[in-house]
């Protein structure tokens, strides 16, 4: 900073004197003393700078007289001393104007320094002998060469070492600024110690994955926010600015004719009576007027019966109504349901709204662990009970009725012939039942939803045919599981048609397994599957492994002008529970029914859609029943297909949902869905069909958003997105208790049950729509 003060003590002393001289009288007052390359063994060299003005005054221009070759040129002195009449001080060969009067001869030698050498881009010689020297370079044998270069140097050249002279240093404020200028830290410095047991060194680590969404606490995000430690106030601030407008100039010409009046006379051409003729007889348009009747004929039938140019889409628009908003489409939260007694983190696997009775709804609950965690802690999991919680509107914190089974439950539903019996499927692969007949009078105090519209039940044989269950008794389930298989299970005891010996029993023994508590022993546990499907994988001896199926049921219609029934029925339901006497289910045996549809959606574990049949037939060779092959197998999904379900107003049409897109099928259609969603950004959970909206469908993802799709709105993405919880949906069943009323039950990985409200929009078709009466139970 020093020459910073001293520049001011000179502009100082320039305010002190009268008159400061400029560049060009200082040259012309003062002797310029030449400086050469002494320095550098070459007295005769003074390098110097030429201009392109001087280059083009000497003919001495960079790259057309200059080459490679030749980078010099000889220059007459007397141009040069003309040169210093015409311009004084302004010549570029002013500082070696010394040199040039005093050269000996007519021409000086000048050189295009192009690598810069000697510090400028051109250099003088100012010897004759310099010049020669030049031009004419002497041979140097190659002897004195490498002498030359292992010549060592004189005392007299190798340079003496002065030390600098200290002198007192002399403060001109410089330091001032130094200290304004200094970054000093202004936050204290934190100091983290980590530390370890002894113990633990050398242990082994064990890494895994894990969903940051689903783990309670395991991120936090950290927002930005404005701190006043760090907010720096702008006193001054010099800012320059310059506008420029910008100008365009156009211009129009417009070409204008005068208006005329004009018209056209025409008049068809027609063919001759001997053109006529000889087309009349010609085979050819026979021919072709033949073949074309056909497909006009068609064309014509269908203008009359329908209007071709109609637009499909612009008539499923919704129509102006004047009840409620339709821009309202959020889900306003009801009431929320969480287990407070539990001591264990667990999360809700399924959810099933009570058929009868109104804001009763069953959820199921597991405890949060991986299949890995599952085996290292089975034997802390047996000390756990395993729940069916039913919880009711009128008291979100106690729960109305707990069902106990032997492993966490993973699905259950409610038996469609009477609500009181409820199946469910345990992780372990059991199939476990109850009756709840006896606590019905504890829970049935609540305001009930209405009637409950029957429907006829079916069964089947062995064989998979299919025969009308005129008892009006469901005593059939179909289950899949992750061992590949789908099985038809019958609740009835069958019947043996030999009596089997009694040694032959003692040997059939049940192995009870390890995980299965002392409670249900008492249970029969020798119940067998009435039927055995296997999905082979074809020319690998690998199957599917089924994990959500949904079945047919276009021909479950019941008929009630059907006067069986009435003779069947040997004890009222008034008097008895009918699932007490079951024993002659199976010795009635009816005529199956032959155009019931077998077949069945199936959706696997690899992202895989099926379609297949449930009759088995015999394998010519060993006499033995198997499972048909699978009639179409589809690769759409790039996850486990946790959604399979039929549309509750077209039964043929099925709504797939797996990893991270939504597909819609049409059975019947082999070629392939009808609508494929792309990847959306947050992984695909669970999903259901809306029950009032033909074109409306609700999909839960892993990030507590729910996508609402209107197809009558839109196809390639979802109409609508709302954030209901902060972890993973783990399933989604919506229910309707009156036109006015319906609510959807969410619930999520942290064992939350959350009752939210359709709005008007959501629950109520528009003119277009199919017209549906909504029901009082799903």
């Amino acid at each position: 900073m020093a020459p910073k003060s001293q520049q001011r003590g000179n502009s100082g002393g320039q305010k002190r004197s009268k008159r400061v001289k400029t560049k060009e009288e200082f040259r012309v007052n003062e002797e310029v003393e030449p400086v050469n390359m002494e320095n550098m063994g070459h007295p005769e060299i003074y390098p110097i700078v030429l201009t392109t003005k001087t280059q083009e005054i000497f003919n001495c221009r960079v790259d057309e007289d200059f080459t490679d070759e030749e980078p010099y040129k000889l220059i007459k002195k007397q141009d040069i001393l003309a040169d210093f009449h015409n311009r004084a001080a302004v010549s570029d060969f002013y500082p070696v104007k010394k040199i040039v009067q005093e050269y000996p001869g007519d021409e000086l030698l000048i050189v295009y320094d192009k690598d810069f050498k000697y510090g400028l881009n051109f250099y003088l010689i100012g010897t004759e002998e310099g010049k020669e020297n030049y031009l004419n370079p002497p041979e140097v044998p190659e002897e004195q060469e490498e002498y030359k270069e292992f010549k060592e140097y004189s005392p007299e050249d190798i340079p003496v070492y002065k030390p600098p002279i200290s002198k007192p240093w002399v403060s001109l404020g410089s330091e001032k600024e130094v200290e304004e200028e200094s970054v000093k830290e202004s936050t204290k410095q934190i100091t983290y110690m980590i530390s370890r047991k002894r113990s633990q060194f050398g242990a082994p680590i064990k890494f895994s994955d894990q969903n940051a969404s689903s783990i309670k606490d395991a991120y936090i995000e950290c927002t930005a926010y404005p701190d006043k430690n760090f907010t720096l106030k702008v006193l001054e601030k010099d800012v320059g600015m310059q506008v420029v407008p910008h100008i365009k100039d156009t211009s129009t010409q417009t070409k204008w004719t005068y208006p005329k009046n004009a018209a056209t006379q025409y008049y068809p051409r027609e063919f001759s009576e001997e053109e006529k003729e000889i087309l009349g007889q010609s085979k050819p348009l026979t021919d072709f007027l033949n073949n074309a009747s056909i497909s006009v004929e068609i064309a014509l039938q269908q203008n009359e019966i329908m209007n071709t140019f109609v637009d499909d889409w612009k008539c499923l628009a919704e129509e102006e109504s004047s009840f409620g908003d339709k821009t309202d489409t959020h889900l306003k939260e009801y009431q929320s349901f969480t287990d407070l007694h539990s001591l264990t983190e667990k999360m809700i696997t399924c959810v099933s709204w009570h058929p009868d009775i109104y804001g009763l709804i069953a959820v199921s609950v597991a405890v949060r662990l991986s299949f890995e965690e599952r085996v290292h802690f089975s034997g802390k999991l047996l000390l756990q009970p395993s729940l069916i919680l039913f919880w009711s509107f009128s008291d979100p914190i106690h729960p109305q009725l707990m069902l106990e089974s032997p492993d966490d439950i993973f699905c259950f539903k409610f038996c469609p012939t009477n609500s009181n019996i409820i199946a469910g499927g345990c992780i372990n692969g059991q199939i476990v039942m109850w009756d709840i007949t006896a606590h019905a009078e504890r829970i049935e105090n609540i305001k009930t939803g209405g009637s409950r519209s029957k429907k006829a039940t079916l069964k089947i044989n062995r064989m998979g045919s299919v025969f009308e269950n005129r008892s009006e008794i469901c005593c059939q389930l179909v289950t899949c599981s992750a061992d590949c298989t789908i099985c038809f299970w019958d609740i009835r005891p069958q019947k043996a048609s030999t009596p089997q010996p009694v040694e032959k029993k003692k040997e059939e023994s049940i192995e009870i397994p390890l995980d299965i508590p002392s409670t249900f022993l008492h249970l029969d546990l020798s119940w067998k599957p009435l039927s055995k499907i296997r999905l082979s994988k074809g020319e690998t001896s690998l199957d599917h492994c089924p994990i959500k199926i949904s079945l047919s049921e276009d021909h479950l219609l019941h008929k009630a002008q059907d006067k069986v029934l009435a003779q069947n029925k040997v004890v009222k339901a008034e008097e008895m529970n009918p699932y007490h006497n079951l024993e002659s289910g199976l010795a009635n045996l009816l005529k199956p029914i032959e155009d019931f549809c077998t077949k069945f959606f199936v959706g696997t574990e690899e992202g895989e859609v099926i379609y297949t049949d449930w009759k088995m037939e015999r394998d010519p060779d060993t006499g033995r029943l198997m499972a048909k092959k699978p009639v179409n197998l589809y690769t759409v999904h790039d996850g486990a297909v946790h959604t399979v379900q039929r549309s509750p107003f077209y039964n043929d049409i099925i709504l797939t949902i797996g990893g991270w897109n939504v597909a819609i099928w049409k059975e019947g259609i082999m070629t392939g869905p009808l609508l494929q969603s792309s990847c959306a950004p947050r992984k695909y959970t669970s999903g259901h069909w809306s029950l009032t909206r033909p074109g409306v469908f609700y999909v839960g993802r892993e990030d507590g958003y729910i996508d609402i799709w209107d197809l009558l709105e839109k196809t390639h993405e979802p109409a609508h997105s709302q954030n209901i919880c902060i972890t993973m949906i783990t399933y989604i069943k919506p229910w309707t208790f009156s036109a006015k009323q319906q609510f959807m039950a969410v619930a999520d990985y942290y064992g939350t049950l959350h009752i939210l409200e359709i709005p008007w929009t959501l629950s109520h078709p528009s003119g277009n729509e199919v017209k549906y009466e909504p029901k009082a139970s799903p």
